[in-house]
């Protein structure tokens, strides 16, 4: 059994490693000792590697991912189509988007600043990067990642220069904007999902979610408990002049008022709630409460608002535990009514709407 599990890593390996070969020379036996490393050694350093790996050297292994000049888009992006002819291409397929922090002590690792590091909860000295994951049900697999740059850092070329950062990729960007980046390349690439996903933090951001929307992108996105939206469309106009007086009015206003998510879930009958059984965990069914609604979204600026949907999830178990999501997925499409519904938004014919 051993033998062939070791042989499935070596066909598995080998249809990589044309990407660690050149004319002159190949680094295809640091990848795969690395790749053995990650998954034999209790700690992922290069020395605890070693130790575990009795072919492998440390430095081999260092010099092959600092210094060696494999495609890493390449591997990527094969990784993101093999993950497609297995996830991708079905209407509960998902891409999610999220970002994770890697602590670090010292000030020399590229992007490395006091963040926000989601691993330790806290703002500490990290990288981050963002990373987008292709779904279906309950399997997952990262496809793409990419390194956030603090200002910090966009601002110091010298910096930059002498941590190898590429000129090209010296500009600051946003979280947002690489997600977007990772979501066009994607479907750039042929990956097949019906909906995108993502937490609070990307979801209220205004910018992300018009982006994605221009695009054609459907989402289920998370948003803040302060999320601001109109029950009824605010239809923005510059109101006419009061006076003879004075510069005449130039912004829009809205002509309804706005409501925060939270006040108006709060303000929904016990009756309004539809119980939804989202799915079988280890402790048994995972049972929620779900409120939807046809809402209006206007940042302020637009000449229209955007109808769009929100989706109030309540534990049963715990009543204070409230999530409140956006969708832009069309409006014919939209009903809770099974558990796998609920997690597949998509522009097609009888999509439930939820984020799972």
């Amino acid at each position: 059994m051993l033998a062939g599990i070791g042989q499935r890593f070596l066909d598995f390996c080998e249809r990589f490693s044309g990407h660690f070969r050149c004319r002159t020379r190949t680094v295809e036996a640091s990848a795969r000792y690395y790749v053995r490393g990650l998954l034999q050694a209790e700690t992922k350093n290069m020395e605890r590697m070693e130790e575990a790996i009795p072919e492998a050297d440390h430095q081999a292994l260092h010099h092959m991912l600092s210094e060696s000049a494999w495609p890493e888009r390449a591997v990527l992006d094969q990784v993101a189509q093999d993950a497609n002819r297995l996830l991708g291409g079905h209407t509960d397929s998902a891409l999610l988007i999220d970002e994770s922090g890697c602590p670090k002590k010292g000030m020399q690792s590229v992007g490395v600043a006091r963040q926000w590091c989601g691993q330790l909860g806290k703002v500490e000295n990290c990288q981050v990067g963002v990373f987008a994951a292709l779904s279906r049900g309950t399997e997952a697999t990262l496809i793409d990642g990419r390194l956030f740059l603090p200002e910090a850092w966009t601002r110091d070329s010298a910096r930059c220069q002498a941590a190898g950062i590429p000129k090209a990729q010296r500009g600051f960007q946003r979280k947002t904007d690489l997600d977007l980046a990772m979501i066009v390349h994607a479907r750039q690439q042929g990956i097949g999902f019906a909906w995108v996903g993502f937490d609070g933090f990307y979801g209220s951001d205004p910018a992300f979610l018009r982006a994605l929307d221009a695009h054609g992108e459907v989402f289920v996105g998370d948003v803040h408990k302060d999320q601001r939206i109109y029950l009824e469309d605010p239809r923005p106009v510059v109101p006419p002049a009061q006076t003879a007086r004075g510069r005449p009015p130039t912004r829009l206003q809205a002509q309804t008022p706005a409501v925060r998510v939270d006040r108006w879930a709060q303000q929904q009958p016990a009756v309004a709630w539809q119980p939804v059984t989202l799915r079988n965990g280890t402790k048994g069914q995972l049972r929620v409460e779900i409120l939807h609604r046809r809402v209006w979204l206007w940042d302020g600026q637009e000449p229209q608002a955007r109808p769009w949907h929100l989706i109030v999830r309540r534990e049963i178990d715990d009543p204070t535990e409230i999530k409140y999501s956006l969708s832009n997925a069309q409006e014919p499409e939209v009903r809770v009514h099974s558990p796998e519904d609920a997690a597949r938004p998509r522009r097609g014919p009888a999509s439930g709407i939820g984020l799972h």
